[in-house]
């Protein structure tokens, strides 16, 4: 199966405080990755890093086969403009757990908005699309409602279709429910689900236990910088080998 996400080698550091610390994973396409571990173990991080919004230290990263902020001439990187940073993000949807959504906006132009700015698609082109995907996440009849008209869990699931307008090849999730209140999580999480049937390749960055164990087809468990332990569901959840995940899921099943 294609390789979507190669992770080699990854470093990254904020001042004195290393973050990222060595960080090598591979994600296939049409595969769901959900990453596990305590606060501060670098998840957000590492998500932020595979779509350029920090810039790693040392280490590379590919999407789709090719780096996201550099071009590569033989054996050398160069570091891009803004310009093609950003055309070549538009390949990445990022769902970030406190939604983003522009308050100004309806519903409706939240998530035209992207698809007519970044691609160039025209209006009637992209509301059309924009209607399907809110009809997909469920939300059809909300498309002339602001964002502060919606609850949390609705204004997330906004966000989801924003970031499929853009058709991307990608998505990571950040923490999408940890904003949410308990009774609002599962609408989210069924969005997601559906995506996963549909062989969306993902990265979810979750406590959901039980989310990653149903929908995952690689768990990886981070702590201190670092990826401790990776594989299916069943022997990451199930079979830990490390004491450091076991310690983990100890505290949090």
């Amino acid at each position: 199966m294609t390789v979507m996400v190669d992770i080699r080698s990854v470093h990254k550091s904020f001042g004195p405080l290393d973050v990222l610390k060595g960080i090598d994973l591979q994600v296939r396409a049409g595969e769901v990755t959900v990453v596990l571990g305590p606060s501060g173990s670098g998840k957000s991080t590492l998500l932020r890093t595979i779509n350029h919004l920090e810039k790693a230290d040392r280490g590379e990263i590919t999407v789709d086969g090719a780096p996201i902020g550099y071009r590569r001439a033989g054996d050398r990187l160069y570091e891009l403009p803004e310009r093609e940073v950003l055309r070549r993000r538009t390949k990445i949807g990022f769902v970030f757990q406190d939604f983003r959504l522009f308050p100004h906006l309806t519903v409706l132009d939240n998530v035209v908005e992207a698809p007519v700015a970044a691609l160039k698609r025209s209006r009637e082109e992209a509301e059309e699309d924009a209607l399907r995907l809110l009809a997909r996440v469920g939300l059809a009849d909300r498309s002339r409602a602001y964002p502060g008209q919606l609850s949390g869990g609705q204004q997330q699931r906004v966000a989801i279709a924003r970031a499929l307008a853009l058709k991307p090849r990608l998505l990571l999730f950040d923490e999408p429910t940890s904003a949410l209140d308990p009774e609002l999580v599962g609408e989210v999480l069924d969005v997601i689900r559906d995506l996963a049937a549909r062989g969306t390749t993902m990265i979810v960055v979750t406590h959901e236990i039980a989310f990653a164990r149903e929908v995952a087809d690689t768990v990886v468990f981070m702590d201190d910088g670092r990826i401790v332990e990776q594989g299916p569901p069943d022997a990451v959840l199930g079979a830990p080998r490390e004491e450091r995940t076991r310690a983990f899921l100890a505290k949090v099943l």
